[in-house]
């Protein structure tokens, strides 16, 4: 039987500039170089083989839903909110209470919050 394992995300966004500095600020993800094309798409390192990928497209019209999301895990959730807070990051519970996280059943801590495009991103301390 066939395997797959997780490879890439892409993000089209109308400022690839503005969306690189905010992930490198943010989550202090690594530039890579753009191995497949000579195009201004830029290529962020995730760690372990994985990429982010920020896909020029200013004349896109994009529909964004928070329950279609990126989620990343922290093992030190309270410094993370903390570093968001002092990037003056509004983030949010599931229900959209601002500057507040959730819990869920299984006791992992979660919050939410937008990149310079409106994607939504999820924290967790599910490490």
């Amino acid at each position: 039987m066939q395997t797959f394992s997780f490879n890439h995300l892409a993000l089209a966004v109308t400022d690839v500039d503005i969306s690189v500095a905010f992930y490198q600020s943010v989550f202090d993800f690594t530039e890579i170089k753009n191995t497949a094309s000579k195009s201004k798409t830029r290529w962020l390192s995730l760690g372990k083989g994985k990429e982010l990928h920020i896909i020029p497209r200013p004349q896109a019209s994009i529909k964004i839903v928070k329950a279609v999301h990126v989620a990343f895990s922290t093992n030190d959730f309270d410094a993370f909110m903390a570093h968001i807070v002092s990037l003056n990051i509004q983030y949010f519970d599931w229900p959209g209470t601002p500057n507040t996280y959730n819990v869920r059943n299984d006791g992992i801590k979660q919050l939410y919050f937008k990149d310079p495009n409106g994607y939504w991103i999820e924290v967790n301390d599910a490490t």
